[in-house]
């Protein structure tokens, strides 16, 4: 494992960002509860690496808040007026249609956050520590399966009863057709084609835009709004 050449930006500080931003957004808004879920997940992550689950702390910290924050340049980016990633945009567009259940916006930002940011944030990572993907994968995984244990219990708490059947069937559906394990898989084989494109500058770029497109594609349909 690479070691790390500087010292990152502590958790605690997005873990801050992200507590400001759901004392200050509407609790129906759909960036609202995509942020719940994803803070959940990252103190979930900072007290795994106060516990010593990550054999490389410094790395890991570096993964976790590269990550993080580029889903908060995403929220400055729309608090500018100014347009997110493609990635992102379906959620910003969404977050106050009353045909859009909680779980499907929890759903659209992990997507977004997962199929896009999270390949970045790896080259992001790989440069801050001098390393290679390979030497992050450690922290990749166990991150990503931290992530598939809170998927289960997401879905659990934001899915509709069963008094509430005729929402749940077309919603059960719908995100049945999407699948954290895959989007993590292949984040992961995103991140090595962009650190191998790094000395192809206009193909990392295209393929960077492609893939935000890509993801954005998928976020749309997770927010397809559903009949009361």
């Amino acid at each position: 494992m690479a070691q790390c050449e500087q010292l990152t930006t502590p958790v605690d500080a997005v873990v801050t960002r992200m507590r400001a931003l759901d004392a200050a957004l509407p609790a129906r808004d759909g960036v609202a509860v995509f942020n719940r879920v994803y803070l959940a997940v990252t103190e979930a992550v900072d007290r795994r690496i106060d516990a010593g689950h990550f054999a490389d702390p410094r790395a890991a910290v570096t993964l976790d808040v590269r990550f993080a924050e580029r889903y908060l340049a995403a929220v400055g980016t729309v608090a500018d007026e100014r347009r997110p990633p493609a990635c992102w945009r379906p959620l910003f567009q969404f977050r106050r249609h009353p045909g859009v259940r909680p779980l499907q916006f929890a759903l659209a930002g992990i997507n977004a956050h997962i199929g896009h940011d999270l390949a970045l944030a790896v080259v992001d990572a790989c440069r801050t520590l001098g390393c290679e993907p390979t030497d992050l994968e450690d922290e990749f995984d166990r991150v990503g399966d931290l992530l598939v244990s809170l998927e289960e219990r997401i879905r659990e708490d934001l899915m509709p009863g069963p008094d509430l059947l005729q929402i749940a069937d077309p919603l059960t559906h719908l995100l049945g057709s999407w699948s954290l394990e895959r989007a993590r898989d292949a984040t992961w084989s995103a991140a090595r084609a962009l650190w191998a494109l790094r000395r192809l500058p206009e193909l990392a770029v295209e393929f960077t835009e492609r893939l935000d497109t890509a993801v954005g594609f998928a976020g749309r349909m997770l927010l397809t709004p559903l009949p009361d």
